[in-house]
Protein backbone atom coordinates (compact mmCIF):
# COMPACT_ATOMS: atom_id res chain seq x y z
CA UNK A 1 0.00 0.00 0.00
CA UNK A 2 1.60 3.61 -0.50
CA UNK A 3 1.44 5.48 2.35
CA UNK A 4 -0.52 8.09 -0.06
CA UNK A 5 -3.14 6.35 0.07
CA UNK A 6 -4.00 5.94 3.74
CA UNK A 7 -6.81 4.05 3.66
CA UNK A 8 -9.88 3.97 6.33
CA UNK A 9 -8.67 6.91 7.28
CA UNK A 10 -12.06 9.75 6.91
CA UNK A 11 -12.30 10.93 10.38
CA UNK A 12 -9.38 13.13 11.33
CA UNK A 13 -9.20 14.41 7.90
CA UNK A 14 -7.27 17.52 8.84
CA UNK A 15 -4.98 16.26 11.54
CA UNK A 16 -4.01 13.62 8.57
CA UNK A 17 -0.14 14.00 7.55
CA UNK A 18 0.52 13.96 3.74
CA UNK A 19 2.41 11.79 2.23
CA UNK A 20 5.74 13.60 2.88
CA UNK A 21 4.78 14.26 6.34
CA UNK A 22 4.65 10.60 6.99
CA UNK A 23 7.65 9.29 5.30
CA UNK A 24 9.34 12.56 7.18
CA UNK A 25 8.11 11.00 10.41
CA UNK A 26 8.71 7.55 10.21
CA UNK A 27 12.10 8.29 9.01
CA UNK A 28 12.60 10.56 12.35
CA UNK A 29 11.23 8.78 15.11
CA UNK A 30 13.26 5.98 17.11
CA UNK A 31 10.93 3.91 18.71
CA UNK A 32 7.51 1.79 17.93
CA UNK A 33 5.52 -0.14 19.75
CA UNK A 34 4.68 -3.38 18.38
CA UNK A 35 0.85 -5.58 19.21
CA UNK A 36 0.94 -9.24 18.44
CA UNK A 37 -1.38 -12.24 19.32
CA UNK A 38 -0.97 -14.51 21.58
CA UNK A 39 -2.51 -18.23 20.59
CA UNK A 40 -5.04 -17.55 23.63
CA UNK A 41 -6.31 -13.75 21.92
CA UNK A 42 -4.24 -12.06 24.50
CA UNK A 43 -2.31 -9.14 22.80
CA UNK A 44 1.37 -8.52 23.19
CA UNK A 45 2.66 -4.74 23.19
CA UNK A 46 6.58 -4.04 23.07
CA UNK A 47 8.75 -1.35 22.23
CA UNK A 48 11.24 -1.80 19.07
CA UNK A 49 13.71 0.02 17.29
CA UNK A 50 12.70 0.26 13.34
CA UNK A 51 13.47 1.85 10.07
CA UNK A 52 11.39 2.84 7.03
CA UNK A 53 12.25 2.85 3.44
CA UNK A 54 9.44 4.42 2.55
CA UNK A 55 6.74 1.76 1.76
CA UNK A 56 7.92 -0.68 4.50
CA UNK A 57 8.30 -0.76 7.67
CA UNK A 58 11.58 -2.77 8.81
CA UNK A 59 11.76 -4.43 12.37
CA UNK A 60 14.88 -6.14 14.22
CA UNK A 61 13.70 -8.30 16.76
CA UNK A 62 15.17 -10.83 19.04
CA UNK A 63 14.32 -14.39 17.24
CA UNK A 64 13.93 -15.77 21.13
CA UNK A 65 11.21 -13.28 22.22
CA UNK A 66 7.41 -13.45 22.85
CA UNK A 67 6.57 -11.24 19.83
CA UNK A 68 8.75 -13.52 17.41
CA UNK A 69 6.75 -16.55 18.47
CA UNK A 70 3.19 -14.96 18.09
CA UNK A 71 4.43 -13.64 14.64
CA UNK A 72 5.00 -17.14 13.36
CA UNK A 73 1.94 -18.35 14.89
CA UNK A 74 0.14 -15.10 13.50
CA UNK A 75 1.54 -12.91 11.53
CA UNK A 76 -1.06 -10.05 12.14
CA UNK A 77 0.75 -6.75 13.80
CA UNK A 78 -0.51 -3.68 14.58
CA UNK A 79 2.34 -0.92 15.18
CA UNK A 80 2.36 2.67 16.40
CA UNK A 81 5.04 5.58 16.34
CA UNK A 82 3.66 8.37 18.42
CA UNK A 83 5.41 11.33 20.12
CA UNK A 84 4.03 14.48 22.21
CA UNK A 85 3.59 15.52 25.36
CA UNK A 86 0.76 18.65 25.04
CA UNK A 87 -2.27 17.97 23.42
CA UNK A 88 -1.53 20.21 20.56
CA UNK A 89 1.62 18.16 20.39
CA UNK A 90 0.66 14.92 19.60
CA UNK A 91 1.30 13.42 16.77
CA UNK A 92 1.61 9.74 15.00
CA UNK A 93 1.59 6.32 13.00
CA UNK A 94 -0.69 3.56 13.01
CA UNK A 95 0.30 0.75 10.43
CA UNK A 96 -1.59 -2.59 10.55
CA UNK A 97 -1.16 -5.62 8.09
CA UNK A 98 1.13 -8.90 8.32
CA UNK A 99 5.23 -9.36 9.70
CA UNK A 100 7.22 -11.09 7.21
CA UNK A 101 10.41 -12.43 8.01
CA UNK A 102 12.85 -11.66 5.66
CA UNK A 103 16.46 -13.50 5.23
CA UNK A 104 17.60 -16.04 8.02
CA UNK A 105 16.83 -15.75 11.49
CA UNK A 106 18.76 -15.20 13.67
CA UNK A 107 20.13 -13.14 10.77
CA UNK A 108 24.11 -14.16 10.32
CA UNK A 109 26.76 -12.80 7.82
CA UNK A 110 24.64 -14.42 4.48
CA UNK A 111 24.16 -11.85 1.95
CA UNK A 112 20.65 -11.16 1.51
CA UNK A 113 20.39 -8.31 -0.70
CA UNK A 114 16.31 -7.55 0.06
CA UNK A 115 17.67 -6.58 3.49
CA UNK A 116 20.94 -4.39 1.71
CA UNK A 117 19.09 -1.03 1.81
CA UNK A 118 16.62 -1.34 5.28
CA UNK A 119 19.95 -2.59 7.08
CA UNK A 120 21.87 0.90 5.71
CA UNK A 121 19.54 2.92 7.11
CA UNK A 122 18.84 1.41 10.50
CA UNK A 123 22.89 0.73 10.62
CA UNK A 124 23.38 4.45 10.24
CA UNK A 125 20.21 5.68 12.50
CA UNK A 126 21.03 3.63 15.74
CA UNK A 127 24.92 2.75 15.37
CA UNK A 128 26.29 5.75 13.48
CA UNK A 129 27.59 3.12 10.77
CA UNK A 130 27.78 1.93 7.36
CA UNK A 131 27.56 -1.54 7.99
CA UNK A 132 24.78 -3.65 10.09
CA UNK A 133 26.58 -5.50 13.16
CA UNK A 134 25.06 -8.94 13.61
CA UNK A 135 25.09 -10.37 16.99
CA UNK A 136 23.54 -14.11 16.01
CA UNK A 137 20.49 -13.05 18.23
CA UNK A 138 17.97 -10.82 16.12
CA UNK A 139 16.01 -11.01 12.81
CA UNK A 140 14.52 -8.93 10.37
CA UNK A 141 10.73 -8.70 9.86
CA UNK A 142 8.84 -6.48 7.44
CA UNK A 143 5.60 -4.62 7.18
CA UNK A 144 4.40 -3.83 4.52
CA UNK A 145 1.37 -2.00 6.12
CA UNK A 146 -2.53 -2.86 4.82
CA UNK A 147 -3.67 0.61 6.79
CA UNK A 148 -2.04 3.60 7.40
CA UNK A 149 -3.58 5.97 9.88
CA UNK A 150 -1.24 9.47 10.98
CA UNK A 151 -2.33 12.37 13.38
CA UNK A 152 -0.81 15.69 13.52
CA UNK A 153 -2.51 17.81 16.60
CA UNK A 154 -0.65 20.37 15.93
CA UNK A 155 -2.70 21.50 12.60
CA UNK A 156 -5.44 21.88 14.77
Amino acid sequence: MSVTEQRGQRRGRRIRMSPEELDAYLTEQHTCRVATVGADGTPHVGPLFFCWDGASLWLYSITRSRRWAQLRRDPRVAVVVDDGREYGELRGVELTGRAVPVGEAPRGEADVPELAAPERLFAAKYFGMDRMPHDGRHAWLRLTPDSVVSWDFRKI
